[in-house]
């Protein structure tokens, strides 16, 4: 099995950490942060690309999805915030090869005074680890 997990999380996770100050970066799904800004970067997908398979491997490239989610909970500002750091994320799957498939704010149920945004980002990854836009 491919799995990438691990190298795309601390690609995107060490810049944020150095960006922006205090940011709480996890790697699983939080829906009630402990501390703020947060983000988490989560795999929420990854298949075998079916018209990669050879004779000589079932798995030469998988298709993977991952779902970053940032919370802000400013007084003031936290739209511009979660925005800010969306972007600078974007910026990290770029520049490993993802695509962004997906963004926008919803809603937070667990606590509607924190500003919430979701992106997805796909890719596909081949044995080595490298990643190609789809």
């Amino acid at each position: 099995m491919i799995d990438v997990e691990n190298e795309v999380f601390n690609n995107v996770a060490v810049p944020l950490r150095e960006h922006f100050e205090g940011i709480y970066v996890v790697g699983e799904n939080t829906s009630e942060p402990s501390r703020f800004p947060a983000v988490s970067i989560i795999e929420k997908s990854s298949a075998v690309d079916e018209k990669s398979i050879d004779s000589g491997s079932i798995e030469n490239y998988a298709d993977v999805m991952y779902e970053i989610n940032v919370y802000s909970n400013l007084e003031s500002g936290k739209k511009q915030q979660a925005k800010a750091i969306v972007s600078f994320i974007n910026d990290q799957f770029d520049s490993m090869g993802f695509v962004r498939q997906f963004c926008e704010p919803i809603d937070n149920a667990a606590d509607p005074t924190v500003y919430r945004m979701t992106a997805r980002f796909v890719g596909k990854a081949d044995v080595q680890k490298n990643i190609y836009r789809k």
